[in-house]
């Protein structure tokens, strides 16, 4: 018979004929099975398009379970035992907050997060997720940051974390000792494999592993095709753009190896996700429409006699339209107030729960906190194929809790519980802990030998041991020595004839050769933001190919040239497309390959320079955190180098940025040579020895000569260590002063052209330095300065930038494409005058002349502030200086460049 409500919806249609169409419905359904009736729908559809029938759209479904009672997978664990386990757990979690918050002020911590999301943990702790193997590479779990309280209390009851480490949650000195606030494999480097509280990096980050799993396995290197890549993550986090902004790429890529559950507890730091509307039903649109699968636990199993008897749909309806402020109230409010409220809407549904008692309508549970209903969600998202899944688990933030914050705005915040409220807890639980003890809010575990600890320990065994864990390979890998061609290459090594060439051109040159390498070439994974052409790297294209799960369906429009657009199932490039965010994921997860499936693999992600620390900033924090290895190469570097692009395009910041990122070493080469000493040495560092630090390489677009390296004696060393002494003139007759001129980048040409200006016009010898890295000389300074200030009986340590300057007066003077900030690192250890020249203020487009000019790193400009600073010292008649203004073509009414 028609529904009542499809009355309602349908007027005007006869009763029997639409009796009719769904007996129909019924009969296709019946003899055909639900595929075809779906086909049988869209073929309607379509055909209803095609006659001008304008179908409403919804991607919604009704604001219940997505899988019905009748069709849940069964549930294959002790129902009992695992509640006692969660239980155990839940304690442990809570009292490691609270004594850390009694005991000590201001540590801080959070409880209703992992109190929300228990069930969804401990069901895949026993039911799902793999430890790594010798025949499984082990799931990638990317654990919700707030939540790690949870995986601190598991790891304590499984025997991996003892007493005082819980005593010491967020108490970490000396290292060690205690437990880090969220997931941060730099801090606890054998537990926790990915960073996850800085929100949204998580959610992105997981989506290019699941993909970056499907690349090692198409391009052969690794049989990851039993691993899963999980991530837990809230429903206020989704609001952060990174959260959401790569569903279309897993959708896409048919990423079935990849399941996200969202804990929908409805609440975000402050308040409610959506107090005026439906966060679950808001995501299940936004998933559904990105084209994963949806499924939605909502609902526990005492609601399903009642949906099983809403035979008018009514209760649905009524559940549809509670907006989730009201959800939240009734999770504090009695059952008097939930029977009147939300079942009293109608007197339909009403009638429906006259057989429950108030105690029984208070404790009526959401999905997210049923065990069956949760492991039913995640056994249909490991059999889904073809797409990804996210589970939208409808949860009460600080479940348990009580009055301390169960479901109430302050339950983000909660740190503290009195007397009371941890007696109720414990009760509640099934804690064996005594009323005189539990003011002291001491850690439980079961004996040894106990059912619970027995069975703990078995279902862990099943799937291959604990999670989390962070293994680190011990493989290394054979590295080309700086002798071998690749690094021989024109324009790099010796054999230069000084043509004109760029540093990006000479990495793209690096690059080719190291693709090519029988020892681990095919570890390279060459990573660009659709930029290729811009970095003069597109014959990667055609040598290496690009990655594509799909291969090629297409015959590309540059088929018959040398340098065509080819991509390819075992293809080794990540081509991104114009996304940052996406490479620098990807770049993370080939980076952490070494710790996560046992292969060191080496990523070059080359980017515009102003694109990466700028755009993409928290994510190469996180890169370090993850303790990533590779190259961050920013092309087409420099504010005046790449100097038709204008302001946001023009970055010199970059190695700034760099200096605050402890794993990373960053470098600003001026000439092939020095590049390939850096890319050689980064290489042998983090692969040949097993380093975990990372590089930044400042490259740029400039042509200039680029010489053959010089026959000096430590000029390897120099390079690697950040300066050494490129060039030098005579000084003139009576000279007590010598200019030290320092270069960066294609600047250093700069500094090169004062030497001769100072020499030519002023009679003036100096010296020219390459200064490869500020950030690695005021490194190994305050290294040194470290152990002397706390050792002063010692012999002091002498930094290698005190040792070059040792005995030589200045003025020293500093010019390069970067902020003065960058060579300002370095000011405490110099020894003397110290001038230093930039490129403070926005970009524009102009000449490269002009620009230099504007900025004051000019050959004239660096003239000038070496006279100016000899004036200082006594050395040069500072009543020459406006002579000298004007001699070299200065102006002095010139704007100032940050006002410009």
């Amino acid at each position: 018979m028609v529904d009542p409500a499809v009355l309602e919806t349908i007027s005007g249609i006869e009763t029997d004929e639409l009796n009719e169409w769904l007996e129909s419905l019924e009969d296709v359904l019946h003899r055909y099975g639900p595929e075809k009736l779906g086909e049988l729908l869209v073929h309607l559809q379509e055909r209803a398009y095609q006659r001008g029938v304008k179908l409403p759209f919804t991607a919604n479904t009704p604001y219940i379970n997505t899988i019905h009672h009748s069709e849940q997978a069964r549930f294959p664990g002790d129902l009992a035992l695992e509640r006692r386990i969660k239980s155990i757990v839940r304690w442990n979690a809570m009292a490691m907050v609270v004594r850390a918050n009694k005991n000590y002020e201001g540590v801080g911590g959070h409880i209703s997060t992992f109190a929300s999301s228990a069930t969804l943990y401990e069901v895949a702790q026993n039911h799902f997720f793999h430890g790594k193997t010798d025949d499984h590479p082990g799931d990638m779990v990317y654990f919700q940051g707030h939540a790690s309280p949870g995986m601190y209390a598991r790891a304590y009851v499984e025997g991996r974390l003892d007493d005082s480490h819980l005593e010491n949650f967020r108490r970490e000195l000396p290292a060690g000792v205690g437990l880090s606030s969220y997931p941060h494999p730099w801090l606890m480097p054998n537990f926790w494999q990915f960073p996850t509280v800085s929100m949204g990096l998580g959610p992105i980050c997981s989506i290019y592993h699941a993909r970056f799993l499907r690349y090692m396995e198409h391009r052969g290197l690794k049989d990851t095709s039993p691993s899963r890549v999980w991530a837990f993550l809230g429903d206020g986090e989704c609001d952060e753009p990174e959260s959401l902004g790569a569903l279309t790429l897993a959708a896409r890529e048919n990423l079935d190896n990849l399941t996200w559950v969202i804990n929908c507890n409805l609440q975000r730091l402050d308040g409610p996700v959506r107090g005026n509307g439906k966060i679950i039903q808001e995501l299940e649109a936004a998933f559904r429409g990105a084209g994963w699968n949806v499924i939605k636990v909502i609902w526990g199993g005492d609601w399903d006699p009642l949906l099983d008897d809403d035979v008018d749909g009514k209760l649905v309806k009524r559940m549809g339209e509670v907006v989730d402020g009201q959800y939240q109230k009734y999770t504090v409010e009695s059952g008097e107030y939930i029977r009147n409220h939300f079942f009293g809407a109608d007197p339909d549904v009403l009638k429906m729960v006259d057989h429950l008692s108030d105690e029984v309508m208070q404790k009526i549970r959401r999905g997210g906190h049923d065990p069956e209903k949760v492991y039913a969600a995640y056994h249909e998202a490991v059999n889904h194929k073809g797409a990804p899944t996210v589970i939208l688990a409808k949860t009460v933030k600080g479940y348990g809790l009580g009055e301390a914050g169960e479901g109430r705005n302050v339950a983000h915040n909660t740190k503290k519980v009195n007397e009371q409220e941890l007696k109720n807890f414990r009760t509640r639980f099934s804690i064996p802990i005594s009323d005189e003890e539990v003011d002291k809010v001491p850690f439980y575990k079961p004996a040894d030998d106990s059912p619970e600890m027995v069975y703990l320990r078995q279902q862990r065994e099943k799937l291959g041991g604990y999670v989390p864990s962070r293994t680190p390979t011990d493989e290394r890998l054979d590295m080309p020595a700086l002798d071998h061609k690749m690094f021989q290459a024109k324009g790099l090594l010796p054999g230069s004839d000084g043509d004109d060439g760029s540093t990006t051109a000479a990495l793209g040159q690096i690059l080719r050769g190291l693709v090519r390498h029988k020892g681990c070439g095919d570890r390279v994974v060459p990573i660009i933001p659709d930029e290729a052409r811009t970095f003069g790297m597109e014959d990667l294209f055609k040598q290496v190919g690009i990655y594509s799960s799909k291969g090629q369906l297409y015959e590309p429009v540059d088929r018959s040239t040398m340098q065509y657009y080819k991509e390819a199932k075992d293809g080794q490039l990540l081509e991104e497309g114009i996304n940052e965010a996406g490479a620098m994921s990807s770049f993370i997860a080939a980076g952490a390959a070494y710790a996560n499936l046992g292969k060191n693999m080496i990523p070059f992600y080359v980017y515009y320079s102003m694109f990466g620390f700028q755009r993409v900033g928290d994510l190469i924090w996180c890169a370090a955190d993850t303790r990533v290895k590779g190259f961050l190469c920013g092309g087409t570097s420099g504010r005046t180098t790449l100097n038709g692009e204008g302001l946001q395009h023009e970055d010199g910041h970059s190695q700034l940025m760099a200096t605050t990122v402890p794993s990373l070493r960053a470098y600003d080469p001026a000439y092939g040579y020095e590049l390939a000493v850096i890319v050689q040495e980064g290489l042998r560092r983090m692969y040949a020895e097993g380093e975990e630090i990372f590089y930044y390489l400042s490259v740029y677009n400039e042509n200039y000569p680029q010489p053959a390296m010089p026959e000096t004696s430590g000029l390897n060393d120099g390079i690697i260590k950040g300066m050494y002494k490129y060039s030098s003139t005579d000084s003139g007759q009576g000279q007590t002063h010598r200019p030290q001129l320092f270069g960066s980048g294609p600047i250093l040409r700069s500094a090169l052209d004062a030497q001769q200006m100072l020499a030519d016009k002023y009679g003036i010898g100096s010296d020219v330095w390459s200064v490869t890295s500020y950030s690695e000389l005021r490194r190994d300074a305050m290294a040194c300065q470290h152990y002397n200030d706390l050792n002063p009986g010692e012999t002091a340590k002498v930094s290698y930038l005190e040792k070059v300057l040792d005995g030589i007066s200045g003025p020293f003077i500093s010019t390069s494409d970067n902020v003065r900030l960058v060579a300002d690192q370095i000011r405490e250890w110099v020894p003397g005058e110290y001038i230093v020249l930039g490129t403070d203020g926005f970009g524009r487009s102009e000449t490269r002349p002009e620009l230099r000019r504007h900025f004051r790193i000019d050959a004239e400009s660096t003239t000038y502030a070496a006279l100016q600073g000899m004036s200082r010292m006594g050395a040069f008649d500072a009543a020459k200086l406006p002579g000298v203004i004007a001699e070299l073509g200065l102006d002095p009414n010139a704007l100032f460049p940050i006002d410009a």
